[in-house]
């Protein structure tokens, strides 16, 4: 069950570490229109939404870390 779960933190932190690649290279009119901070015909690029994928991608990756440990 720990195993499962530290697998879980991980993928978590990889989609998140993505999006917030995604958020920072994207412009906000390239975004899809299903994406919070789409801006039609916008240049500009949200790094506050990158920001926060990227605090959420490392909260993952600590918490799979922490899920690594052994026990004892």
């Amino acid at each position: 069950m720990k195993k499962l779960l530290m697998i879980l933190f991980v993928v978590a932190a990889v989609i998140f570490l993505g999006v917030a690649i995604y958020y920072f290279i994207t412009p906000a009119g390239s975004l899809p229109h299903m994406v919070p901070g789409y801006i039609a015909g916008s240049s500009k690029v949200h790094t506050k939404h990158g920001l926060a994928a990227l605090i959420l991608a490392i909260g993952f990756a600590i918490l799979a870390w922490f899920s690594s440990k052994k026990t004892t």
